[in-house]
């Protein structure tokens, strides 16, 4: 049934969605109640809140969610009142105001309502009072393409109690009414379908490291996307554009100037007075340029031709000599105030994976001559192609460029007292000011951690704290997060403060530095506030191997951390819901924790981008219209895993016609030959397989033929059984033509593709035999080669690139009872994540193409979910607890010890209760010890040639 809203949704003064606004609201009644009497308070805002009750922190959101179904949280708050007195709700809201992967442009709003039983106590109208966060600055950088906005907040701007009763909002504003519930473009408000997240202080191990330190003397942070092309900030799209940028150096005097990215260049050109530059020194990504100029003014010209997703441009400038840089052709011109002027675009296309789209332009006679000018002066021809850089999308606060481009690193002995910052005691460590340079603090957090970094210090004013954390240090390597502003400024007021961030990061190590340090600092504490969803441990796993234990642990460990208000990949990098990644992780959580809501809450989301294409696009919610294919076939199998896993059958009909309708759109791209032939982002696996974006790949035709017979699993579980044999046979079908024309007599194998042009691969990939074994279109002769191939992989042959695909190579060695290699694969390629201190499971395998350029970044990630499968093998295959019946009605323990002596572990069941099994193995006998509820039949097999005693509880 749905709520009955009074209130009203709600802003401020201004734009309807400005830029990166942390927007303040108030309201304060009275409360005439009794102490115990149950109060509740529903609210959701575009894009998150954060919520204060009497100055208490109450909770935070919003659930993502497609606006045209806009989730509201509901929270208990009568505890918090105070009956007799005034009660201040007090709402902090970040608004985006741009698409990502994890939201779709709006506009910025919020509705809240407070009742007890039938009466509306309060309800957010024009009565509330409203204010911009004074202290936030809103040019601070987009933390990713998939993400929001770093922050860089001074806290000399904002009175810390504008949450609490008693504070004089007089100055505030009156809020702006924007329509009542169902306004757009949140047409429908539902209720939140999943428990909160849980928020737990944790405190890091350790202070690692003490240096000091020196940043560059200018860096800068700039949005070319939104610059170059405007109306991208409304999808989450990649673009193309061609253009420069420029900017006008003036030397006081002679001397060497340092000029680097430390993102990299766009298109590997640097022109100083119309010289191209040679770097001086690169480490991929980060490029670096030295150059002897005299004094006077000096014209830089940056070619910035690139495709563009969303990530940050850095540009840094360092000289011993005196400098300043200015906008080209007189800096009054530019109103924007900074020194960047974007020239062009002289082209500029949009990218939509699943569309056909045209190549970016290069050769406009205007761009390929500017690159060859000499002199501002020279500049004034081209002034109809020049315009300033805007002061939303510039930045000069650069917190990561600063932190990756040290001038200076000077290190020192940590001294014992400031370990006292990172514990929970009464003391605190005091950092005294090098004379010269800052100081920079490592922290490691023990593990990796996802949720809002917390600091409470004492320091004078202006002190600028920069806070930065990466997952992964070795020996004198840090691996920055390129590609994520995994950052946030904190100014200090005078005195004692404490300061919680609004913005979700996941890392594990937290540098600190702290600048214009102007006298001792002292640091009482820094913390994490780690949010994650509700899950209990109930799920184990212990064996005589203790490296297997600590690989389960990781993975258990991993998939904690990928479980917000959805799975998600990673929670640093992007944390957004990728609807492939989602079905691994589901098999992974069901044998480590066990809960079935957030999972069903995934299946819900991913019919929402029916509005986009009926092809489903493979992260959701997000305003990147992209699709890949297998990503939403394996949506159709998470759907009939999901049912069979707990005899859901209403899920079944619920989700049956958004399973029919991508099943049918799906069916209407198959060719004459019977076989899935389109454009897409036909991805499987990070490895060099023969998947182009437009043709016949086998691996998704294979995919295909699986989902469509788990489709109709699900009619049938539906009711819908005459619909449940058309698909049978299309499956039958489909598994056909793969025979026919996907399998090659001289390789004895199945080719990875054919072209759009016809011309079939000549790449054989372990990843696409894998997949025929595994959807059963190898039979007979075939499919005894394909398990050959899986005990003894052709050399010749694309070998499995990702933990990713290791998933499905291990379902695979388990349908052909291959457990000895299995676990050997699970040690080798698990075991080296261990051997490297990983505390979470990697993204990618070492030496994976992307690493190849630096020997000491083994992965991406350092937390990815997709890569958590030891979590649900150890448990199924060598603890042995396989589900037989859907709703696990009846189960079989099946242990396989492959060389262990003993395992115990539990496996959580859907509806509550748990399969405890313990083992041991001696002189090749077994004893098992099985605890199961009463109603749950459990059949027991004993490993081949292996007899045993049974003790069933």
């Amino acid at each position: 049934m749905d709520k009955h809203w009074k209130a009203m949704w709600i802003w401020g003064e201004g734009e309807p969605s400005p830029r990166n606004e942390w927007r303040c609201f108030r309201n304060t009644f009275a409360y005439e109640g009794d102490p115990g009497r149950p109060v509740s308070l529903s609210i959701t805002a575009d894009s998150r809140y954060v919520l204060f009750v009497n100055g208490y922190l109450a909770g935070r959101g919003t659930t993502r969610s497609w606006p045209k179904e806009q989730m509201y949280d509901t929270y208990s708050i009568g505890h918090l009142l105070r009956p007799g007195a005034d009660n201040t709700i007090a709402v902090l809201v970040l608004h985006f105001g741009l698409a990502n992967f994890y939201y779709l442009a709006g506009r910025g709003g919020l509705i809240a309502q407070v009742e007890s039983g039938d009466e509306v106590i309060a309800a957010t109208d024009r009565t509330w009072r409203t204010s911009k966060l004074a202290a936030q600055d809103s040019t601070s950088p987009r933390m990713s393409c998939q993400q929001g906005f770093a922050e860089v907040y001074d806290a000399r701007l904002w009175d810390e109690a504008w949450n609490r009763p008693g504070y004089d909002d007089a100055s505030w504003s009156a809020a702006l009414e924007i329509g009542p519930a169902g306004t757009q473009p949140w047409t429908r408000l539902i209720p939140r379908d999943i428990p909160f997240l849980t928020e737990e202080k944790k405190y890091p191990s350790k202070v690692m490291s003490l240096a000091r330190v020196k940043a560059p003397r200018f860096t800068a942070a700039i949005d070319l996307r939104n610059q170059m092309v405007k109306d991208s900030i409304t999808h989450a799209n990649p673009v193309g554009f061609t253009g420069l940028l420029a900017a006008v150096l003036v030397m006081e005097e002679d001397g060497e100037v340092a000029i680097s990215f430390p993102t990299g260049t766009r298109a590997d050109d640097l022109y100083v007075d119309g010289i191209r530059c040679t770097p001086a020194h690169v480490d991929q990504p980060e490029t670096y340029y030295t150059l002897t100029l005299g004094s006077g003014s000096h014209l830089l010209l940056m070619d910035i031709t690139s495709g563009d997703h969303g990530s940050v441009f850095h540009i840094g400038v360092d000289s011993e000599a005196a400098f300043t840089l200015r906008a080209p052709l007189h800096a009054a011109r530019n109103e924007e105030g900074n020194p960047f002027t974007a020239v062009g675009p002289f082209d500029a296309v949009e990218y939509i994976d699943y569309k056909d789209g045209r190549e970016l332009r290069r050769d406009h006679p205007d761009y390929l001559r500017l690159k060859t000018i000499r002199t501002e002066q020279e500049l004034q021809g081209y002034e109809g192609w020049m315009q300033p850089v805007s002061r939303q999308l510039y930045s000069a606060v650069d917190v990561f460029g600063a932190s990756v481009w040290r001038t200076l690193s000077e290190k020192h002995r940590v001294p014992q007292e400031l370990q006292f910052a990172v514990l929970p005691t009464q003391n605190f460590a005091q950092l005294e000011p090098f004379p010269d340079g800052d100081c920079e603090i490592v922290i490691d957090l023990g593990k990796e951690r996802s949720g809002f970094i917390g600091l409470e210090l004492d320091a004078p004013e202006g002190t600028v704290i920069d806070a930065y954390g990466v997952e992964y240090i070795k020996d004198d390597y840090r691996q920055h997060t390129y590609g994520l502003e995994n950052t946030f400024r904190y100014i200090c007021r005078s005195g004692r403060q404490s300061y919680l961030s609004p913005v979700r990061r996941g890392f594990r190590y937290l540098i600190l530095t702290i600048r214009e340090q102007r006298g001792p600092v002292k640091l009482h504490e820094v913390y994490i506030r780690q949010s994650t969803y509700p899950a209990a441990e109930i799920g184990a796993f212990r064996c005589s191997d203790a490296r297997l234990n600590d690989i389960w642990d990781i993975s258990r460990h991993t998939t904690r951390l990928c479980m917000e208000d959805t799975f998600i990949d990673c929670p640093s990098y992007e944390q957004v819901f990728w609807v492939g990644d989602s079905r691994n992780e589901a098999l992974v959580n069901y044998y480590v924790f066990g809960v079935t809501d957030i999972v069903k809450r995934c299946l819900r989301l991913v019919p929402g981008s029916a509005d986009m294409t009926p092809l489903y696009v493979n992260q959701v919610p997000s305003a990147w219209n992209s699709v890949i294919p297998n990503w939403t076939f394996f949506w159709a199998i998470a759907c009939r895993e999901f049912i069979s896993h707990t005899n859901d059958t209403a899920f079944a009909a619920e989700i049956w016609p958004a399973v029919q309708l991508t099943m049918e759109a799906y069916l209407e791209h198959l060719n004459g030959d019977g076989l899935l032939e389109m454009k897409g982002w036909n991805f499987l696996d990070w490895a060099p397989i023969d998947q182009p974006r437009e043709g016949i790949v086998t691996h998704q035709n294979l995919f295909l033929a699986k989902a469509l017979r788990d489709a109709a699993a699900i009619a049938a579980a539906a009711g819908q059984e005459g619909t449940a044999a058309a698909y049978e046979e299309a499956s039958s079908r489909l598994t056909e033509a793969i025979n026919r024309h996907l399998w090659s007599d001289e390789r004895h194998a199945y080719l990875d593709c054919i072209h759009a042009d016809g011309r079939r691969s000549d790449t054989f990939s372990m990843q696409t035999q894998v997949v025929a074994y595994l959807c059963g279109a190898a039979s007979g002769g075939r499919k005894a080669l394909m398990e050959a191939y899986l005990k003894f992989p052709p050399a010749d042959f694309v070998q499995i690139g990702s933990p990713f695909m290791s998933f499905f190579y291990y379902e695979a060695l388990e349908e052909a009872g291959q457990f000895e290699l299995l676990l050997a694969d699970i040690r080798a390629h698990y075991g080296q994540m261990i051997d490297n201190d990983a505390t979470t499971c990697w993204e990618m395998y070492p030496n994976f193409s992307e690493n190849r350029a630096n020997p000491n970044q083994l992965t991406r990630s350092h937390c990815h979910a997709w890569s958590a499968a030891p979590g649900y093998f150890l448990g199924e295959c060598i603890l042995g607890v396989k589900r037989l019946e859907d709703g696990w009605s009846k189960v079989a323990v099946a242990p396989q010890p492959c060389g262990l002596t003993w395992a115990s572990g539990i496996v959580p069941l859907p509806a509550g209760g748990e399969i405890r099994v313990r083992w041991n193995v001696s002189d090749n006998r077994m004893t098992l010890r099985v605890e199961s509820p009463a109603d749950v039949e459990v059949e027991v097999r004993f490993p081949e040639g292996m007899q045993g005693e049974v003790e069933l509880v």
